[in-house]
């Protein structure tokens, strides 16, 4: 990963560390295929009433298996497959404006002694959470 990079993922893992930023991600997929599975189970035990409430028992199960399920956005971040970290690089690069640092920490320096730079980095990063990830943001324990 090229030193700009990390420096900025260090950059948004810092910031959603201070804010105590956690994610739920919505696994959709996995719920609409035990809803699927469970209502072509009980098709093929009850006939078409059987698929009513297959898909009922299913729904709700796929619905309980992927909620709640929040971890903290730092967690999140690390384990960005690499096009994925491109994409939150780019978004937050551009919230960064012509900023220059030499490093990491001069870069979590600049930005958390500016309030509005802060701001800006953080909302292209909670976007980023919400729509690319397509996760639920919680702040605090």
């Amino acid at each position: 990963m090229p030193a700009r990079m990390d420096d900025v993922m260090r950059l948004c893992c810092e910031l959603s560390a201070n804010q105590q930023m956690k994610a739920a991600v919505k696994n959709s997929g996995k719920g609409a295929m035990l809803a699927g599975a469970v209502a072509f189970a009980g098709g093929l035990m009850g006939g078409p009433p059987g698929i009513a409430v297959g898909g009922a028992v299913g729904g709700l199960l796929g619905c309980w298996m992927t909620s709640g399920q929040f971890r903290p956005v730092p967690e999140i971040l690390m384990e960005l497959p690499p096009q994925q970290k491109q994409k939150l690089y780019n978004d937050v690069s551009a919230a960064l404006g012509s900023l220059d640092w030499t490093d990491w920490a001069q870069l979590i320096a600049l930005v958390m002694g500016n309030a509005t730079l802060q701001q800006q980095v953080t909302a292209a990063l909670l976007s980023y959470v919400t729509r690319e990830l397509r996760a639920e943001v919680q702040y605090g324990d």
